[in-house]
């Protein structure tokens, strides 16, 4: 079975980019188009494996999402990557603070966002 990866972004065309990315890399993708809706899925996809998540969103942003996330017990360790393009030292603290393991900016290059999946999924 396929690892769960979630896309959390509010950007339609980022998500198609992304889900065609991993979709040829063999995994499984679930979109949320901000961190409130991403909560919901986690509820109905409790298997995610990792959550590919941007900052700028509206209803809830990603820092917002992360702050949120670490608070729950089930999912409190899920292993989330950062895709933005967002570069300030600061968020980037804020986020690693949170727990996220990896930043890359927009636009990605698909290979970089599919070896850091791999590698914090365990997945080959």
């Amino acid at each position: 079975m396929s690892a769960k990866v979630m896309i959390v972004d509010d950007s339609l065309m980022v998500r198609q980019q992304v889900r065609s990315a991993l979709d040829g890399a063999g995994f499984a993708v679930i979109e949320a188009h901000d961190g409130a809706d991403a909560l919901g899925k986690l509820v109905a996809f409790p298997e995610t494996s990792l959550v590919i998540l941007d900052i700028n969103m509206p209803n809830m942003n990603g820092i917002e999402f992360l702050q949120s996330l670490r608070g729950t017990g089930q999912h409190s360790q899920l292993p989330v990557v950062m895709l933005t393009t967002e570069g300030h030292p600061e968020l980037m603290r804020q986020a690693k603070s949170l727990g996220a393991k990896g930043w890359i900016i927009k636009p990605f290059k698909a290979e970089l966002l599919i070896a850091a999946v791999q590698r914090l999924t365990c997945a080959a």
